[in-house]
């Protein structure tokens, strides 16, 4: 197996490509080792310098300190990826993990429709995700993950990419912000 690595917009974060499935259930963030019970987490997260995964369909993205060199690290965490496939794993992932919109209002369900139609496949593609928080008084609370949160860039991605978005389709935005 061929682990790729794509370079993000965000310098401590790379994103790491299998060529197989890694979540099967939608995007999945991970911060603390402690939280998922998972061989392949586990390890990349006890790497000296790795803050933490992101699981998008097909790649992972790895957080790391800004005091830690990729070349430090990069050849363990494909080597703990091809490990993990070659031991016969079809994906890291697979609790079915809901991302319930039946309790929103429309505004709301258009929001999260806008954000899953149109922003989270263009963030997937840097490695990141962004999640629907709330919407009130105008304001949208998104929550960034995976290679987005932190990256100096994420800024004006937020307020030139999606909040004209979504000021665009919905008169009734006024503002994003992103919240932890």
């Amino acid at each position: 197996m061929f682990v790729q690595t794509e370079v993000t917009p965000n310098p401590n974060s790379l994103k790491f490509l299998p060529g197989k499935k890694v979540s099967n259930s939608g995007p999945y963030e991970i911060n603390n080792k402690d939280d998922f019970q998972n061989e392949l987490v586990k390890n990349i997260l006890s790497i000296n310098g790795v803050e933490g995964i992101f699981l998008g369909k097909d790649f992972i993205s790895v957080n790391k300190n800004e005091k830690i060199k990729w070349d430090e690290i990069k050849h363990i965490v494909i080597s703990l990826i091809n490990d993990f496939y070659a031991d016969g794993k079809d994906f890291v992932i697979d609790e079915n993990i809901k991302n319930d919109v039946s309790d929103l209002n429309e505004i709301e369900k258009k929001i999260v429709k806008i954000l899953e139609q149109k922003i989270r496949p263009a963030v997937a593609r840097d490695g990141g995700d962004i999640k629907f928080k709330e919407f009130k008084d105008g304001v949208v609370k998104v929550q960034l993950q995976g290679s987005c949160s932190g990256c100096p860039s994420s800024t004006m991605t937020l307020k030139q990419g999606v909040q004209n978005l979504l000021c665009h389709y919905l008169p009734e935005v006024k503002e994003v912000v992103a919240i932890q």
